[in-house]
Parts: C-alpha cells; structure tokens; sequence
C-alpha cells in the first residue's frame, strides 16, 4: 500500500510540474509577441519617418547571386539579390552620397532616377511610401499574434508542448473564451502576415 501511495503522489505531481513549465513558456512567448510589436513599429513606421527622402541617380546595378547546398539532396538553391549604385541627394540638401547603393527592385539603366531614402550613415532604401512602411510594420503585428495567442494559452492552462495528454489536458482546463481567443488571434495573424507581405511585394 505504501509503495502504491507513493506511485499516485509522484504521478499526481508530474502535471503539476509540467503546468509550471507551460505557464513559464507561456510568459516567455507573450514577451517574444511584446518584442516583435516594438519591432514592427521601429522597423516600419519610425524608420520611415525618421529617414531622409531623397533621389538615387543610378550609375549601374548588378545582380548578387549567392548559392546554398539544399540538405534534402546534393543539389544547391540560387538566390539573387538586386542592387543599384550611384549617387543619393537629399531633397531638402541635407546629404550627399557619391557612393550610395541599395537594394533594388528591378535592374535600372544608367541615369535612372530612384526615390530613395537614408536610414542611416551608409544605410539606403528604395521608398515606397508609407503603405509599404505602415505594411512592413503590421507584418511584424500580425506575426505577433501567433506568439501572443499561444502564450495567453500557456499561461492560462499551463499548456507545454508535452503532447497528447498536454493537449488533452489543457483542453479541459481552457474555457470556451479563451479558445475561441486563441483561435481568432491565430488566424487573424496567419492571415494578416501573408496580406501584409502581399502588400510589401506589391508597393
């Protein structure tokens, strides 16, 4: 009888344990959803705002190829990456760059005229506006939801990634509110993300 008892004490204290660990992931996760909205703002909005508008004349662009071995076979993935180079003149003669180069969308002639913006002593990018700038933001939002939604789920339950008895059991312990929570804040941010980088791609 003694040995049964300690058996049931041990088992009855492993979930109680694993509700420890899920509760602390949960917090870990609600900070990372903190973190990427303070970076959506910075990297969106704030940059934008805070950069200096300007032009790029171009002198010429080229095209970085950069080569990856693929680890499901022998075969390597070739990424390229545009840039332009040339001259930058703030519109309010601020700066000028004699050597400027940035990341571009699109291979330009000689003598093209790009709107562009610095960001920083040596930094350059092509502007594209504030909805380009508010979409890159609410990309990183969005993204924060999913984070969000699973640490309010963690630490609500003590949910810890243990599998099926976790899952089971944080089930039981989740209201019909808080699932429908974490749900709604999953899908908006499955669905925001992808819309905003749509719009990135497209501005």
């Amino acid at each position: 009888m003694t040995q049964v008892h300690g058996n049931t004490a041990a088992n009855s204290a492993a979930p109680g344990g694993q509700a420890g660990l899920g509760r602390l992931i949960g917090a870990g996760l609600i900070l990372v959803s903190i973190v990427l909205l303070a970076l959506g703002a910075f990297l969106g909005p704030y940059r934008y705002g805070s950069s200096t508008p300007g032009k790029l004349t171009v002198q010429t662009c080229t095209v970085d190829y950069k080569y990856r071995s693929s680890t499901s076979s022998s075969s390597r993935k070739r990424t390229k990456t545009r840039w332009c180079y040339g001259t930058f003149t703030a519109d309010d003669g601020s700066a000028k760059n004699l050597n400027a180069e940035l990341r571009s969308d699109a291979l330009y002639p000689r003598g093209h005229v790009l709107e562009a913006r610095k960001s920083g002593d040596t930094s350059y990018q092509q502007d594209h506006g504030w909805v380009g700038a508010i979409a890159v933001g609410c990309a990183w939002w969005f993204a924060a939801l999913i984070p969000l939604a699973i640490g309010l789920l963690g630490t609500a339950t003590g949910f810890a990634f243990g599998g099926t008895s976790d899952v089971h059991r944080a089930r039981q312990e989740a209201s019909q509110g808080l699932l429908r929570t974490v749900y709604v804040l999953t899908a908006v941010g499955v669905i925001g993300f992808a819309i905003s980088l749509l719009v990135v791609f497209f501005a």
